[in-house]
C-alpha cells in the first residue's frame, strides 16, 4: 500500500465513521477500487486508523469527558454488551457474512429503516432530552445493546447507537452525540484487538513503511474525522436523516452492482 492509498482511505475513515452510512462499506468500495483489498496489513491498516478518528471526539468534547465519573460509568454499561457479544461471536459472525453483499443488503436495510423513522426523528427533536446526561444506566445499557447489531458488517455503528439513543428518550443530537463518546471505548478496544490478532495470530510485522503509514493514516483521519463531525452535528441541528437513509441504499446498490462485476472476488467483509 503506497502512503497516497493510506490517506485515502483515512479521509474516507474520517469522513464516515462517525456518520450513519457505515464506514465499512466505503472502505469496501475504496480499498477494493486501488485493488488492495486482500492484502493482511490493510486489514489491520483500516482499523487502526479508528484511533485518530476517536482521538477527535476527545479533543472536541474534552470538557465532557472531565465533567463527572457518572459519564464514565454510563459509557462503560452500554460499552458492555458489544464488548462480551464482539469477544464471543466476532470471529463466527465474520465467517458467516463474508460477503461484501450482506453489507450492501444491510446498508440498503438501514438506508430504508432511516427514511421511515424520520418523522418519529422530527418528533424527538422536539420532546425528546437534549443531554446524555439523562440516559439512566438501564438505557445506556440497552443503547450497548443496538450497538450489538453494528457487528452485522454495513448496520453502521453509528446508526445503531443513534437509533437507539433516539428511542430510549434522547434528541437526535444529543443521541449522536452519546454515540460519538461510546465510539470511543468501542473503537480503542477494536483498534487494540486487531493490532494484537495481526501479531499474535497471524505473526504479522510492523516494518518502518507501516509504522509511517500508520502514522500518517492516524493524522489525517483524526483531522477529517474533526471536520466531519463538527459538520455533521451543523447539519444535524438543521436537517433529517432522510439524506442519509436516500445515501445508504445509493452506496449498497454501488456495491451490489460492482460485486456483480467482479470486483470484490478477494474480498472478505471479517477484513473490515
Amino acid at each position: 500500500m503506497s502512503i497516497i492509498q493510506a490517506i485515502i482511505l483515512a479521509i474516507i475513515e474520517g469522513l464516515t465513521e462517525f456518520l450513519p452510512v457505515s464506514s465499512t462499506g466505503h472502505m469496501i468500495i475504496g480499498s477494493s477500487l486501488m485493488g488492495i483489498a486482500s492484502h493482511p496489513f490493510v486489514k489491520v491498516f483500516t482499523v487502526a486508523i479508528q484511533f485518530g478518528a476517536i482521538l477527535s471526539v476527545v479533543v472536541l468534547y474534552w470538557r465532557r469527558f472531565f465533567q463527572n465519573f457518572r459519564f464514565y460509568i454510563r459509557l462503560l454499561v452500554a460499552f458492555l454488551p458489544a464488548a462480551f457479544f464482539g469477544l464471543l461471536f466476532k470471529k463466527h459472525i465474520d465467517r458467516l457474512l463474508e460477503d461484501v453483499t450482506v453489507v450492501a443488503w444491510a446498508l440498503i436495510a438501514g438506508g430504508i429503516v432511516f427514511l421511515f423513522m424520520d418523522g418519529y426523528f422530527a418528533r424527538q427533536a422536539e420532546r425528546g432530552s437534549q443531554s446524555e446526561d439523562d440516559i439512566s444506566l438501564p438505557k445506556a445499557f440497552r443503547i450497548g445493546f443496538f450497538q450489538v447489531i453494528s457487528m452485522i458488517p454495513g448496520v453502521s455503528r453509528s446508526a445503531a447507537t443513534i437509533i437507539g439513543g433516539v428511542t430510549q428518550g434522547l434528541t437526535p443530537v444529543a443521541a449522536a452525540e452519546f454515540s460519538f463518546f461510546l465510539a470511543v471505548p468501542t473503537m480503542f478496544a477494536a483498534t487494540c484487538k486487531s493490532i494484537w490478532d495481526y501479531i499474535d495470530e497471524e505473526g504479522g510485522t510492523f516494518s518502518g513503511n507501516d509504522l509511517l503509514l500508520l502514522a500518517v493514516g492516524n493524522v489525517v483521519a483524526f483531522v477529517v474525522a474533526t471536520f466531519a463531525i463538527r459538520t455533521f452535528m451543523q447539519f444535524l441541528h438543521k436537517h433529517g436523516f432522510k439524506v442519509f437513509g436516500y445515501y445508504r441504499i445509493a452506496v449498497g446498490c454501488i456495491i451490489l452492482i460492482l460485486w456483480y462485476l467482479g470486483y470484490f472476488k478477494d474480498v472478505q467483509v471479517g477484513n473490515f
